[in-house]
């Protein structure tokens, strides 16, 4: 599929802030035999005093920009064209959960994508002891782990309600367990926790998706979003595989991949600081255009 990405981000404060810097992560990657970043570009208004592009430790392409002078608003919008290419499963070759210790341990590499970054505590995912409990619970004996984390993706569907209202980017994974409420963040958190606490290495997927009216509706402009799904490493031979806990699906050809992580903290689109006082609000508007 070929896609034409936007995406606008706006905020606007009470008092004027001054002194802002940020980062942005918001060009979709190019991944060999998944995706291609064909072109993409990012503005901010007002126009940085400074700017600067970098590649952090797992390899995303970054944006780094200060606002030096007092503003009331603040614009990013990004324009991309990305092509993704289909990645369905098409067998099972990953070891049941026993036999996972002795191929992460025969796997040397620390590089970005290796398995061993992604077993432990990270930012914002510690140990859950109500979790790692509810992980157990959906294991069977002599599941592979491909059919665990399945199986995992498939109870948070069930389990979970979908509500934009219950929480916020800052609510803790143990919060959303306790609601059962939340976001793709909190879906995707708590998935992630679960895995971990199996000893099966998971992350966090930030990208956008391409959202389908309901029959005999029109699509609505800035309704597509970014969205958040989760990485199971299923073993030497079978490697990463991508889960969406909110749709319970695997990633497909509607899944644009911006970043991968440990979690939230390390693929925020946009995180920084800024002086000012008061409060502020914040707009998003995505678009995910297939081109015909």
């Amino acid at each position: 599929m070929l896609y034409d990405l936007s995406l606008h981000m706006g905020y606007s404060y009470d008092w004027p802030a001054s002194g802002a810097r940020h980062i942005m992560r918001l060009l979709p990657l190019s991944l060999p035999d998944r995706q291609r970043l064909i072109a993409g570009s990012i503005k901010v208004s007002p126009t940085p005093d400074e700017q600067s592009s970098f590649t952090d430790f797992f390899e995303h392409p970054a944006t780094s920009f200060m606002v030096r002078a007092p503003h009331e608003k603040l614009d990013i919008r990004m324009h991309a064209r990305v092509q993704v290419e289909s990645h369905s499963i098409t067998a099972d070759f990953s070891p049941v959960l026993a036999d996972l210790p002795e191929e992460i341990s025969g796997v040397w590499s620390l590089k970005p994508g290796s398995p061993h970054h992604f077993l432990g505590n990270s930012p914002r995912l510690i140990e859950t002891p109500v979790i790692s409990d509810y992980a157990r619970g959906v294991v069977q004996p002599r599941l592979t782990v491909l059919e665990i984390a399945t199986a995992l993706c498939a109870a948070i569907h069930k389990d979970f309600t979908y509500d934009a209202e219950a929480t916020n980017v800052d609510t803790t994974p143990i919060e959303a367990f306790r609601l059962k409420r939340g976001v793709c963040q909190d879906f995707s958190h708590v998935m992630i926790l679960a895995l971990r606490s199996l000893g099966i290495p998971a992350g966090y997927v930030s990208g956008f998706l391409r959202t389908i009216p309901p029959p005999g509706k029109e699509r609505l402009e800035g309704a597509d979003a970014m969205h958040a799904w989760v990485r199971v490493w299923c073993g030497e031979t079978t490697g990463w595989v991508e889960l969406d806990p909110t749709n319970n699906i695997p990633a497909g050809t509607d899944h644009i991949v911006v970043g991968y992580g440990r979690d939230y903290s390390d693929v925020a689109p946009v995180i920084g600081v800024l002086k000012s006082y008061g409060g502020q609000r914040a707009v998003q508007a995505v678009d995910v255009i297939p081109v015909k």
